[in-house]
């Protein structure tokens, strides 16, 4: 089946039972909202509690009783390289179940289209930038997070699979850096930019004169408002049917010293930045090539610095919770 533009179901019907797996988490949250917000009415919400994707015969019971219309898997065990590298057992064999239960119980029970989301990790270590969709399996994969991007790379081969062999419609996106409300903060693991939001407000509130930042600063990343993901995973279940999985991103790129600065000014912090060249810098760049999503018709909606206004606003609101 070639990659194509499909007829539009899915905004048609604002009543069908749509099963959003993850819901609690950065992108599942955004998702819900995305779709409360247009109008759906039927959202299949399961909490962790409540239903564990990695039991197999726990999803099949949930898929034959509830039987979803639409399933879109955002649900995933997700870490920074510290974990990855801790726990890679962890992160090969939970993120390999969920997607393997889920997908399989989807296409039994009558499911009529899944979305799956992955990740840029996907790619090779030093594909080419920006990254095309063509650069999957081209290369060796980052090593910190092999594991993690493995079970991905499955994940979409398994959209894939079932596509061929049935003609069923899995889909995936595979999303650039994501931030926004319900990211993960945590002081040890969380990803750059809420670890500058977090260190720069704690500086401010400390009266700190200067915050220190590894590397120099010039590393080149993207960075996508967790909403336009939730807008876009609704355009390519009602707009997109292909075998190919499609790369979602802004299509802009900060260095880590912009960003820096933009985060430092949106939290009102006074002091200095002090760069700590001594230590490692990462990848010089990485950006996603998004132009196959952007010409079936999804652009990106908001800028960098509004979306760091409305991160930090929700930051803000969860330091006031008990």
């Amino acid at each position: 089946m070639a990659d194509s533009v499909s007829t539009g179901s899915f905004l048609s019907d604002k009543s069908s039972k749509i099963f959003v797996a993850g819901h609690r988490g950065l992108v599942g949250s955004a998702i819900v909202r995305r779709l409360q917000t247009l109008g759906f009415t039927n959202l299949v919400l399961q909490s962790h509690s409540d239903l564990d994707l990695t039991i197999q015969s726990a999803v099949d019971a949930f898929f034959a009783s509830e039987k979803p219309r639409f399933v879109i898997l955002a649900a995933a065990k997700v870490g920074g390289i510290h974990a990855n590298n801790t726990y890679p057992a962890d992160f090969i064999s939970v993120n390999l179940m969920i997607q393997t239960n889920v997908i399989h119980s989807s296409f039994v029970h009558g499911v009529e289209k899944l979305l799956f989301l992955g990740s840029s990790c996907i790619y090779p270590k030093l594909a080419p930038q920006p990254i095309p969709e063509s650069a999957l399996l081209t290369g060796e994969l980052e090593p910190t997070n092999e594991w993690y991007a493995v079970a991905k790379i499955a994940g979409i081969k398994m959209c894939q699979a079932y596509r061929k062999q049935y003609g069923w419609d899995a889909i995936s996106g595979m999303p650039t850096n994501l931030y926004g409300p319900n990211d993960n903060f945590h002081p040890e693991n969380s990803h750059v930019l809420p670890a500058l939001m977090r260190r720069f407000h704690e500086a401010k509130t400390r009266g700190d004169k200067e915050v220190v930042v590894w590397g120099t600063g010039a590393p080149l990343r993207e960075f996508l408002h967790v909403d336009d993901l939730a807008d876009a995973v609704v355009f390519l279940m009602d707009r997109y049917s292909g075998m190919s999985h499609l790369n979602v991103g802004s299509g802009k790129e900060v260095s880590i010293k912009e960003l820096a600065e933009l985060v430092k000014e949106v939290v009102g912090f006074d002091g200095e930045i002090v760069w700590d060249k001594s230590k490692p810098d990462g990848t010089p760049r990485k950006l996603m090539d998004s132009s196959k999503l952007m010409e079936l018709g999804w652009e990106p909606k908001i800028s960098l610095r509004d979306g760091l206004v409305d991160t930090y606003k929700w930051y803000l609101e969860k330091l006031k919770q008990p």
